[in-house]
């Protein structure tokens, strides 16, 4: 282990680690239930679009779900069964809302797609191939957050990455799967972290693993070689809750503080967790997708704690009853530990990427609870908030629901952590007025965008009105002009031909005039003969004509 002097961030708090009970025995798979709910979104992101139809047969590992977005992951199938249902069913939220969900009847054969693509040679590849690769298993943030690992795998093309870090401080109670996925697992996770510090292109990597769990340490540095010292340090980290927020562990390893408002990329440093690492390892080495994970079954309401490997999709009544829930002393159930994690009102939940525990809580367990009492304003939640906040400030814009005052403060900084609440005498759920806050902020956001979007288009509506409008009145100006000229050369046609009869009128009035001349020369009889034919002609009576030339002869 490399030597180094560690830093230290504000506040935390020492918290009972409730921790052993789960360790006792080794990690194990879950039976198989009857029927999984996959949901479709379990990452942060865009939900992803079914592939496949009610009634298809499906293998394990088979691409379920995908989507276009960016900011998304696929879904694969945990088992081999038959699609029967794609319903709304229960998701872990704290509203306990329904969401899309593909149910699948399995049958029991547990047969995997064939043609995994492994890459052993991971290294010929190059840092785009290997994300696509990460993508494709649809790997998420193991820690609890659920980002895409592709995306944080992928620094730009301006960001150099001076460290990365491996996150194996479990600071939470009762949570232990990482604990025992690094004392089973250890080569696999170096594997992993060799695979992205290759994405990333790192030049140091730090694994930080809680000084207390000395069997994880052990593990890790019996499968660490000599070469891979050279590159790769695995630091004991003093256990204070929350060592294993992003934020708080980067400062601890490498004495850094990410600014206000930046990522931790800003200051040349990617973090991921040690699962994380290990979902890499299977993708990439075994061709092997994001299908299972270690969750830590738990909680004073369990005859038998234990870590099990789990199908996502798997109902949490099914997992409980496995590990012999005691249902007349369940009083909470929370989807991970006791700071941060979101109450399961519904036991038919399905387990999901982000189900790190399932903590079955006995009566007085992880702290009574107590009613809601007035701020005395003593301090302590400024004392212990690891993210240097004025809780109580916030406490009180929240409150009041002034959203920009509460943003002055910075609302967005604050984990979420709940040592504020842990530590507040007056019972103040603090947490829950900071996530009422930016509910409802995000909420003003999206509300905002969709104003200036319909504004935009309105805008863009008039702006289109006014441009057909010019352009009707241009092509009427035109269509006017045509047809004036058309009309003009009418006119001009018409006149000729007047002109051109005119012109003959007066010629034959000029050949009258020339040939009545000519009659001076005849004599009288000749010209009485004209002048009767003429006058015929005038009358139009032919047959007359004919009597008198006869009389004439």
């Amino acid at each position: 282990m490399m030597p180094m002097k560690l830093g230290q961030f504000h506040g935390g708090l020492r918290l009972p680690g409730c921790k052993a009970d789960s360790m006792l025995s080794p990690v194990t798979a879950a039976p198989i239930p009857p029927r999984l709910y996959v949901p479709l979104k379990q990452h942060i992101g865009a939900a992803a679009e079914p592939v496949i139809r009610i009634g298809d047969h499906v293998l394990k590992g088979q691409l379920l779900a995908d989507s276009d977005s960016h900011v998304t992951a696929p879904v694969h199938a945990p088992t081999s069964g038959t699609v029967v249902e794609i319903v709304e069913h229960t998701v872990p939220h704290p509203s306990g809302m329904t969401a899309p969900c593909i149910v699948i009847e399995t049958d029991g054969k547990d047969e995997w797609r064939p043609n995994l693509s492994a890459h052993s040679q991971y290294h010929l590849l190059s840092p785009n191939e290997l994300r696509q690769i990460i993508r494709d298993a649809g790997i998420v943030g193991l820690g609890g957050a659920g980002f895409p690992a592709f995306l944080k795998l992928n620094p730009g093309q301006d960001k150099l990455v001076e460290t990365l870090i491996l996150n194996g401080a479990e600071c939470e109670p009762y949570i232990t799967c990482d604990a025992m996925l690094m004392q089973e697992r250890a080569r696999d996770i170096l594997d992993g972290l060799h695979i992205m510090r290759h994405a990333v292109q790192a030049r140091h990597c730090i694994i930080g693993i809680e000084d207390h769990n000395s069997a994880a340490i052990a593990a890790m540095q019996a499968a660490l070689s000599k070469e891979e010292q050279k590159h790769i340090s695995i630091i004991a980290i003093p256990t204070r809750y929350p060592t294993g927020g992003e934020k708080q562990l980067i400062k601890v390893l490498t004495n850094k503080e990410v600014p206000s408002h930046k990522l931790p990329i800003d200051i040349g440093v990617v973090c991921h967790n040690v699962g994380t690492a290990f979902a890499v390892a299977d993708a990439v080495l075994r061709g092997i997708p994001l299908i299972s994970r270690y969750v830590t079954i738990t909680g004073g309401a369990i005859k038998t704690p234990q870590n099990l490997i789990t199908q996502f999709g798997t109902p949490m009544a099914f997992l409980l009853d496995h590990c012999g829930l005691q249902r007349d002393k369940l009083s909470r159930l929370l989807m991970g530990g006791p700071m941060m994690g979101l109450q399961i009102s519904d036991l038919q939940t399905p387990v999901i990427k982000t189900s790190n525990c399932l903590l079955a809580l006995g009566p007085g367990e992880a702290g009574d609870t107590h009613p809601e009492m007035p701020c005395i304003r003593c301090g302590e939640c400024a004392r212990v908030c690891p993210a240097q906040l004025l809780p109580q400030q916030l406490y009180w814009w929240s409150r009041a629901r002034d959203f920009d005052k509460v943003q002055d403060y910075n609302l967005f900084d604050c984990i979420e952590c709940g040592c504020c609440a842990w530590v507040c005498p007056s019972h103040i759920p603090l947490v829950q007025y900071y996530r009422f806050a930016k509910t409802e902020i995000w909420q003003q956001e999206r509300d905002k965008r969709k104003s200036d979007h319909a504004r935009d288009r309105h805008e863009f509506r008039q702006l289109r009105m006014e441009r057909k409008k010019r352009e009707d009145e241009e092509r009427k100006r035109k269509k006017k002009e045509l047809l004036q000229r058309a009309n003009a050369g009418k006119d001009e046609t018409k006149k000729s031909a007047i002109d051109e009869a005119l012109a003959r009128v007066q010629a034959k009035k000029a050949q009258q005039q020339t040939e009545s001349r000519n009659t001076d020369n005849l004599t009288p009889a000749q010209q009485k003969q004209i002048e009767a034919a003429d006058a015929r002609r005038a009358n139009q009576t032919p047959a007359d004509t004919t009597g008198d030339e006869g009389s004439e002869a």
